[in-house]
């Protein structure tokens, strides 16, 4: 990306959405303006973990002012992404499809994983460089991530459906607090964060910071009370404690510094901070500057940059674990995206949106037969659960889900995947990887240049494969397999026509 570039992103919060615009000024981002809304999604969820109608209207009606300020924004300057609600909600999908279009960019849910990951990147990036090795903490609306890591690199990570907003209406119900409500509240917190000791263990970090919207607010308000500067301390947050009980109820808390969009969340927040610091034998807790919005900024950067893009290491550290061959796996991937690039060379489209749809084809290439270690004949049913529930560090929950359906759909019959097969981008992938399986199945290099691809009118749903004359007496059983191929794509009202030059 060029210096001087505006870039974007959006975090769904459980509590509040946020836009964080900046520029790009020699590889450091620079903010150039920051809008919160608090829309509590979190709230949102009924006791069937379904958002909603309220609470996905109050999503979209931020959204679209959200949208407006992103109006003259390009498609790989912005990046929108969800957190736990959205990871919970049974019906995200219906938010998540109205939300994109009146953004105008597309939502993606990460993981608790992903997140951890993107709060650290966004943390790191914002101290200075040094060895220390620092814990970071942020406590969401629904959950909790804990990282250790040293420099720029997250070393261990993990989420906890832990947070603010679910701790606040679950142990402290219409506002009133007492000693009872804190104590089963941290006793709870503890039980859902136990885990962490063996990880996360005191020995194993020298600074603990503390990102986002809880550490925050507790911070201003013991500032603000004179109990500190530069760090929550155990004392202070004791101290904080004690200030709420003694008020009874949220609506009766009088402190400096309490922002009243955090007061309907603060004690759940202090209640899951003092279990944090019990647990993990914490002493100080330094606020960060940087955050998941911050992270995902930077991250669009790494996007941009494919020498450095996350996800492709993601993708190289998988393979090597399941022991692909890596030779016919760069086959399949070379042979899958030329047939893409000879069907998407059209200069109207967007050229970041096809170097992305691309990268998808060649990462699915890349694991097309992950699954063969656990199964030869179903390699592909394994593959695609593996991808599923793999947590793939830079990946969206959707672009996982992606490569799992482009794995499972590289073979065998199609009616499996007809719902995705509604997704014409999803179609051309996965019939460009069938394509390549077919061609690559002696394990053989295979020289394709004289094949053409091509579908000249996607509505008619017709793919035109032409082969240079006598290419069937030469290579029989390949011509076998792609007569089989056009029989299974009529099934699915696709034609593959075969012909001869």
């Amino acid at each position: 990306m060029q210096n001087g570039t505006r870039l974007a992103a959006i975090d769904l919060g459980s509590n509040s959405f946020r836009l964080e615009i900046g520029n790009l000024d020699y590889g450091q981002i620079q903010r150039t303006e920051y809008l919160k809304e608090t829309v509590r999604q979190g709230n949102g969820l009924d006791h069937e973990r379904n958002l909603t109608q309220e609470a996905m209207q109050r999503g979209w009606d931020c959204l679209a002012r959200f949208g407006e300020r992103l109006s003259s924004f390009k498609s790989n300057e912005v990046r929108a992404v969800a957190t736990q609600t959205l990871r919970e909600a049974r019906n995200r999908e219906s938010f998540l499809t109205r939300g994109s279009a009146i953004l105008g960019f597309p939502i993606d849910v990460i993981s608790g994983q992903e997140e951890a990951r993107l709060i650290y990147q966004g943390v790191s990036r914002l101290l200075p460089q040094s060895d220390e090795k620092r814990l970071v903490i942020d406590i969401g609306g629904r959950s909790t991530e804990l990282v250790l890591g040293q420099q720029l690199n997250a070393n261990k990570m993990a989420s906890y459906r832990v947070g603010s907003v679910a701790w606040s209406a679950k142990y402290f119900a219409n506002g009133e607090i007492d000693e009872a409500s804190f104590i089963k509240a941290e006793i709870a917190a503890k039980a859902v964060l136990d885990e962490s000791l063996n990880t996360y263990r005191c020995d194993a970090w020298d600074i603990a910071y503390g990102s986002s919207g809880t550490v925050g607010a507790i911070f201003d308000i013991l500032e603000a009370s004179g109990w500190t500067d530069t760090t929550i301390s155990y004392a202070g947050l004791q101290w904080l404690r004690e200030k709420l009980i003694k008020a009874q109820h949220i609506d009766r808390v009088k402190l400096a510094g309490l922002k009243e969009d955090r007061r309907a969340v603060l004690a759940g927040g202090v209640s899951i901070l003092c279990a944090l610091f019990g647990l993990l034998k914490i002493d100080t807790l330094q606020p960060a500057e940087g955050a998941l919005r911050q992270g995902v900024l930077y991250d669009l950067l790494d996007r941009d940059n494919g020498e450095i893009d996350v996800r492709s290491a993601s993708i190289k550290r998988l393979a090597n674990n399941f022991g692909i061959d890596a030779s016919q796996a760069n086959r399949i991937s070379k042979i899958a995206s030329a047939f893409f690039a000879q069907i998407h060379n059209k200069p109207a489209r967007d050229a970041y949106e096809i170097a992305n749809e691309t990268k998808a084809l060649e990462w699915a290439a890349q694991l097309h037969e992950i699954g063969c270690q656990i199964s030869h004949s179903d390699h592909h049913k394994h593959g695609a659960y593996i991808l599923d529930n793999a947590d793939l560090a830079g990946f969206a929950v959707s672009e996982s889900h992606r490569l799992s359906m482009l794995v499972l759909g590289q073979r065998g019959k199609l009616k499996k995947l007809e719902p995705e097969l509604e997704d014409i981008i999803f179609t051309q992938q996965l019939f460009c990887l069938r394509l390549a399986v077919i061609f690559c199945h002696a394990r053989n290099d295979l020289e394709t240049s004289r094949i053409k691809l091509s579908i000249p009118n996607i509505e008619n749903q017709h793919f035109f494969l032409t082969l240079p004359l006598g290419w069937a007496i030469e290579f029989p059983q390949s011509a076998h397999l792609l007569r089989e191929e056009a029989i299974a794509w009529k099934k699915v009202n696709w034609n593959l026509n075969l012909l001869d030059c």
